[in-house]
């Protein structure tokens, strides 16, 4: 373990974890922690040592000039801490401990093992994982976030999803049966991307699964340019799929699907939920890629349509990218 400023006091924290990866497509998980760190001036106290759980022939290290000296950043992952709210404002304080990195290569328990010394020692209440997988989901519709556990009482208490998937897993599936081993509470959400738009960014997925939290924490988030960002997403893929008929076609069998597969999104629950996020918000907050292969296989030139894959709450689950070197 790498120390880097010391472990910090913190107040009701809940750890936020995302990685790079298999189970995030369109960066979609790790954008939105890296989103909560910006906004919040995430603080960074520790890292894990790159060399225990990294091969670098997958992962390389990138150098880099700073006023001239050359540098190298390592591929790792990172922990740093949030704070919210204070002791006479609006909002409760609390803290979030954010853990943003990549897959690991190697050792997976240990790394597992690692961070959960790290919960442990911080006194962390909770643990939330986010995911973003492949589905047969329209860029056009909202993007669906699904809540698992493994805990029985956390499912019943919050009214979540018992995972009942079985078949190859990330490390987002081992990080959560190793918090259920440990004791921790868990949860992960999962956001589902459209597969035949699977390249990163995916700002729309990333606000979704942001949604998800506030619902998930009784807590607002300030969502800063996200919510524009994910809208101009939208019209950029609007624009791509209106180029090409077949893809425009397939868009449209996808919307009558979940159509007619769910009620309309303007429930008195979807209301009322859109509308609690909004006085979160009031009562506690401050005021690329070419087209050929961002829709289509490069090979047949047709709509991308991948053999799914069974997933995290009976889902697909292998939704990211491998690992870029």
């Amino acid at each position: 373990m790498i120390e880097l400023d010391g472990v910090p006091e913190l107040v009701d924290p809940v750890m936020v974890a995302a990685f790079e990866g298999w189970n995030d497509a369109g960066d979609a998980a790790s954008a939105a922690v890296a989103h909560l760190e910006r906004e919040w001036k995430g603080e960074v106290f520790a890292a894990l040592d790159a060399e225990d759980y990294y091969d670098f022939q997958v992962n390389r290290p990138h150098i880099w000039l700073d006023g001239g000296v050359r540098r190298i950043t390592w591929p790792t992952t990172r922990l740093s801490v949030v704070r919210i709210g204070s002791e006479d404002g609006p909002v409760r304080r609390r803290d979030l401990v954010l853990v943003r990195g990549i897959e690991p290569s190697m050792r997976w328990r240990s790394f597992c093992n690692e961070i959960l010394g790290f919960a442990h020692e911080l006194g962390v209440e909770m643990v939330v994982v986010l995911g973003a997988l492949l589905g047969d989901t329209p860029h056009t519709r909202p993007v669906p976030v699904t809540s698992v556990t493994s805990d029985e009482d956390l499912a019943r208490t919050l009214d979540l999803e018992e995972s009942r998937y079985e078949g190859p897993t990330g490390i987002v599936g081992i990080l959560q049966e190793a918090c259920g081993h440990a004791g921790v509470p868990a949860v992960t959400l999962w956001a589902a991307v459209p597969h035949y738009v699977a390249q990163p960014p995916n700002p729309k997925a990333s606000l979704a699964l942001l949604h998800a939290l506030e619902d998930l924490l009784n807590l607002g988030i300030p969502m800063g340019d996200l919510a524009e960002d994910a809208r101009a997403w939208q019209i950029g893929v609007d624009q791509l799929a209106a180029e090409d008929s077949e893809v425009a076609e397939y868009v449209k069998s996808l919307e009558e699907a979940r159509d007619t597969a769910e009620l309309p999104e303007a429930t008195g629950e979807a209301i009322a939920k859109e509308f609690e996020r909004y006085l979160r918000r009031r009562d506690g907050q401050p005021p690329t890629g070419e087209q050929g292969s961002y829709l289509r296989d490069p090979g047949t030139h047709r709509p991308r349509r991948p053999r799914p894959q069974e997933g995290e709450g009976g889902q697909p689950e292998a939704g990211g990218k491998e690992p870029e070197e």
